[in-house]
């Protein structure tokens, strides 16, 4: 029989038999391994342990300690999931129940159920997990296979589109409960220590619009019940945090049907902080180096199909007809930017060449992924792009790392960062690429940066660098990002004159260094919990006279400190609710203004910590204030030790 070469993690290859299964190269490994095989990833996918290696592979056995233990468990807790639930509502239809990052959701119908029936629906999940139930894999003919589901659509379409090439296909079945599945599974449901059902959403079938409106169940579930508890307080405070909530609550953002899903409205309030954003990136870019551009909003769709964009992003893209022409709402900045580069001549002596703009993009993701500022179809990207000679690639790099650095410590967010590398599908020759990387990681390595290295994760046009941001309760979100580009610079036919008179082909830098704008505010919503740093608080002082006799000497305070984002409280409150307004608001600086003060020439000065401190000089609170904006200091610091 021939064989086939199974290269383990170590980089250790082994000869096994053609067909052997994920279980039985681990049993060949040794007898403990193959008794703990949970599952395997067999070049990068998460499989099951039975499934036949028929060809050189790379794989990795999973147990109960692997990473990937968790999806197999929140995969066989979706399985759960369906079959309480068929247990209550036997007419109900199952459609597809992934695992997720945060646990698993499974697309139902032919039921009406609503957040009220998940308390019983849980509770006999728990029942079924109590049982203890083997999970067991069967193979069946997919023929047969359409007779089981000759009343089940969706599981036909799944036999007609995934499973089409397959003459057999895999079910899973646990008690009376089975499912048309690919795996992998634990053992049993008793496996599953803690269990709980989230929330119910509309989702579309396959996702597009025009298909059937199904019910979404989310769950998740862990190893132990101790795990699902500390999830669960950490959702409760993610809750707390949310920044549709803060939002509202602090007159920043709305999103309102009737203008459009996924169109978000930034208030007063929300404007402020945005001005904020935009001012602190422009000087960034300005320091640096970068000539600040503009590009309209549409396009004649000739130029994306001219970038290449048309072809990957013609579903996602608003287009128009006008006069009989296509043109589209842009998606991205880069060709408007190439276009500008094109437009004139350039020396080596030139580059590199810097372009910047806060650029608005439109993408039409699909309604159930729309989720408040963090997926949105119009959002504004702080774009950069750069036209460099190839000597100047680890150079400028370098300098955009050192900004991206900069940026992450104003706001003092943590962040991790993946270098990725060329893709199996690339352009751009060997030398070129292999050059990039080592220019790229050498920026890394310099920077003394810990990196995850994504091995073929990079844009099929040049590798990159990821930085994703981790806010205050230890969550990821995508953000920064350095780019090599040598695609755009082809298909745009850019060049600049070396200094050997040739025509060259400069290398393009994609950087951004919020990534957009509308996630951006939305992690440091969360992440702040609504307490801006005083120089971006859309509101940085309230002034509180203790009656309205007083109103008159917050006018003249409030001149005094007009350098500053200043109101005055003059509804006719108690003191005591003025202030527990003002730290509902979330306001940095309170100044509670009586007789006393406007007789002293003082002011009481209160912050959102609740310290306070009476009689303190106008012109030391506002010389203070001044460097403390100045400075983009994160926390209040006025009262802070005195």
């Amino acid at each position: 029989m021939s064989t086939v070469t199974v290269t383990l993690p170590d980089g250790t290859p082994l000869e096994v038999e053609r067909g052997s299964t994920v279980e039985d190269v681990a049993y060949e490994i040794g007898p403990g391994l193959g008794d703990d095989t949970v599952a395997g990833v067999v070049d990068g996918e998460l499989v099951d342990k039975h499934a036949p290696l028929t060809a050189d592979v790379e794989l990795e056995i999973v147990t109960e300690s692997s990473d990937e233990y968790l999806d197999v468990l929140r995969h066989s807790a979706a399985h759960v999931f369906a079959q309480a639930l068929q247990r209550l509502y036997p007419d109900a239809k199952l459609t597809i129940g992934p695992w997720t990052d945060n646990g698993f959701y499974y697309d139902i119908t032919g039921v009406d159920i609503d957040e009220d029936d998940l308390e019983a629906i849980e509770a006999e999940a728990e029942e079924i997990i109590e049982e203890d139930l083997d999970i067991e894999r069967e193979l069946l003919d997919r023929e047969d296979a359409f007779e089981r589901y000759e009343d089940n659509p969706f599981k036909q379409d799944i036999l007609e589109t995934e499973a089409a090439d397959d003459e057999v296909v895999s079910f899973y079945t646990q008690g009376e409960f089975e499912d048309l599945c690919q795996g992998p599974h634990v053992e049993s449901t008793g496996e599953i220590g803690g269990f709980a059902l989230l929330e119910i959403s509309a989702a579309f079938w396959r996702g597009e619009e025009e298909n059937e409106t199904l019910t979404r169940v989310y769950g998740t579930a862990f190893p132990t019940e101790d795990a699902l508890d500390e999830f669960l307080e950490q959702r409760r405070k993610a809750e707390e945090r949310d920044h549709r909530k803060i939002g509202q609550e602090m007159d920043l953002f709305s999103i309102d049907e009737t203008t459009g899903p996924g169109l978000p409205l930034y208030e007063p309030n929300g404007k402020k902080i945005l001005n904020e954003l935009s001012d602190y990136v422009a000087g960034l870019n300005r320091d640096a180096g970068y000539d600040e551009v503009e590009t309209p909003h549409v396009f004649r769709t000739e130029l994306w199909k001219k970038s290449g964009h048309y072809e990957n992003y013609v579903d996602d893209m608003f287009l128009l007809d006008v006069n009989d022409e296509e043109y589209g709402l842009k998606p991205m900045n880069c060709p408007g930017h190439a276009t500008i580069f094109e437009q004139n001549s350039w020396s080596y002596r030139d580059l590199p060449v810097r372009y910047f703009e806060d650029g608005k993009v439109y993408r039409k993701e699909q309604r159930g992924e729309l989720s408040g500022l963090s997926r949105t179809w119009a959002f504004t990207i702080d774009d950069g792009h750069l036209f460099v000679r190839p000597d100047q690639i680890e150079e400028e790099v370098l300098a955009t790392v050192d900004i991206i650095l900069d940026t992450l410590d104003t706001f003092n967010l943590d962040y991790t960062v993946q270098f990725a590398t060329r893709p199996e599908k690339s352009v751009g020759g060997d030398e070129i690429w292999e050059k990039a990387e080592s220019q790229l990681e050498a920026v890394l390595d310099e920077q003394d940066i810990d990196y995850v290295v994504e091995e073929g994760d990079g844009a099929f046009y040049g590798p990159k660098i990821d930085f994703a941001f981790e806010d205050a309760l230890g969550r990821h979100w995508d953000g920064p990002t350095v780019q090599l580009d040598f695609n755009m610079p082809e298909r745009f036919d850019l060049s600049y004159t070396g200094e050997d008179n040739e025509e060259h082909r400069p290398v393009m830098i994609h950087r951004a260094l919020y990534g957009s704008y509308e996630r951006f505010f939305m992690v440091l919503t969360e992440h702040y919990n609504g307490k801006f740093p005083p120089w971006l608080a859309p509101e940085q002082i309230r002034l509180l006279p203790v009656s309205d006799d007083n109103i008159a000497y917050c006018e003249q305070i409030q001149e005094e400190l007009d350098d500053f984002r200043v109101t005055i409280e003059d509804r006719s409150w108690t003191v005591g609710k003025k202030i527990q307004q003002a730290h509902d608001d979330r306001v940095p600086y309170m100044c509670v203004i009586g007789d006393n003060e406007e007789e002293a020439g003082t002011i009481s000065v209160r912050d959102r910590k609740e310290r306070e401190e009476k009689d303190i000089d106008i012109a030391e609170f506002r010389d203070h204030l001044e460097t403390e904006v100045e400075q983009q200091r994160t926390a209040v610091t006025f009262l802070a030790g005195r």
